[in-house]
């Protein structure tokens, strides 16, 4: 995982995005238990790690330079995410609505993907037209993300904690 192998954060954040795209895929046309299984928990790794990256270091570095909107509905996007995420590392397959709820997982990641990507108006655009360094962020998130990987095959990643934001 060379530093290198991403041009700046959001490269990398889209490397990511596409990642998880690829393995929505591959569930919605996997049989059998266990390769459902396997495929949902490679997803709720992947937006485990992505989500802390973003939540722990690319959001913060934007905060005040970027429509606060725009943050705040990241976050909250991000704790439907971890919910629907730790209701199926709980789960199995073979339960009910377990499809059903990688269904609506992936509807969330791709509501959550465009707001991200979208031309003139979304997160990432906003991002480049700051002074933030993309790069040097791309560095802080790699050696985060280094950490985390090593964490996640020692003793396995932390289950996904929504933060309380607002309360009705």
């Amino acid at each position: 995982m060379a530093t290198a192998q991403f041009k700046d954060a959001i490269a990398m954040l889209k490397a990511d995005h596409r990642k998880v795209e690829d393995l929505f895929e591959k569930y919605q046309s996997a049989r059998g238990s266990e390769r459902k299984r396997k495929l949902a928990l490679s997803v709720c790794a992947e937006l485990k790690i992505h989500s802390l990256l973003e939540e722990e270091i690319f959001y913060p570095a934007f905060k005040e330079q970027i429509e606060d909107d725009a943050l705040e509905e990241a976050q909250v996007e991000h704790d439907g995410t971890k919910v629907l995420i730790n209701d199926l590392v709980k789960g199995d397959p073979s339960q009910e609505y377990y499809d059903a709820k990688v269904t609506v997982l992936s509807e969330l990641v791709k509501h959550h993907v465009k707001e991200e990507e979208k031309g003139g108006s979304g997160i990432f655009a906003q991002c480049k037209k700051t002074d933030v360094d993309l790069v040097e962020l791309r560095n802080q998130m790699m050696a985060r993300k280094k950490e985390l990987l090593a964490e996640q095959k020692s003793t396995g990643l932390p289950a996904a904690v929504p933060k309380a934001v607002g309360v009705l």
